[in-house]
């Protein structure tokens, strides 16, 4: 069954904004766990203007299913990683300034690159995915580097799915069709939601894991954080 983990960024958002420690990012990730999700996903940037490295560091201590810390490798993000020995890293190729991830990797210029921190990060424990823009031709590339998973960057199936869900899912379809056949893992993230989750995973049949936080977080100001873990896994199952 595809898992799911959740994105405790905005949270983290919300904490920042007055200085102080509410809401509790630990006990927030504590509850969620609790309420059903599989994982917690960060992505740690520079400015540390949501998710601090010191957040990364306290929730491996009291994570139980599986963390996700998700970064542009700089040589800051990788000692981190080293430190922390995440379950699973995912590698996002985000500029310092950019205000939410908005590409995939250029798999096929920057192999040796990933190739070299693949096998850094492999050799701390962790298991590595790869942010990827839907596109079959980019999946060998990243096979090529010697990571365990992809990660498809899924904000054109979001945008497109009111309009022709088929044609919206088709190139993710295949990607991770390819992906499969390569051994890779797949996983997901990127504005999905309580509309779109549930045809993604059905048409998707490799997906092992999603990882969604703006929407989840925005739905739980109306739905409350329980009943809105259990809602998007009850998308999972559909």
């Amino acid at each position: 069954m595809t898992k799911l983990s959740v994105n405790i960024n905005k949270l983290a958002t919300l904490r920042n904004a007055r200085g102080h420690n509410r809401p509790d990012i630990l006990q927030a990730a504590r509850d969620i766990e609790r309420f059903g999700a599989e994982g917690i996903t960060v992505h740690p940037r520079p400015d540390e203007r949501h998710i601090r490295y010191q957040d990364v560091r306290d929730l491996k201590h009291i994570v139980t299913t599986e963390l996700n810390v998700e970064g542009n490798p700089t040589p800051d993000f990788v000692a981190l990683c080293r430190e922390v020995r995440p379950e699973q890293v995912t590698l996002v190729p985000d500029a310092p300034d950019a205000i939410t991830s908005n590409a995939g990797w250029d798999v096929v210029t920057h192999q040796q690159f990933l190739r070299e921190v693949v096998a850094e990060l492999k050799s701390f424990g962790c298991r590595v995915s790869i942010f990827l823009d839907p596109d079959v031709n980019l999946v060998e590339a990243a096979a090529s580097t010697g990571t365990d998973r992809i990660e498809l960057y899924t904000e054109a199936y979001t945008v497109h799915y009111l309009a022709d869900r088929e044609a919206a899912v088709a190139p993710y379809r295949a990607t991770a069709a390819r992906a499969g056949q390569l051994g890779l893992g797949v996983n997901a993230g990127h504005d999905l939601d309580l509309d779109n989750l549930a045809w993604l995973h059905q048409q998707l049949p490799e997906l092992a894991e999603v990882s969604i936080g703006h929407a989840l977080v925005c739905d739980a100001l109306y739905l409350g954080l329980e009943n809105t873990v259990q809602l998007y896994r009850r998308q999972l199952k559909a």
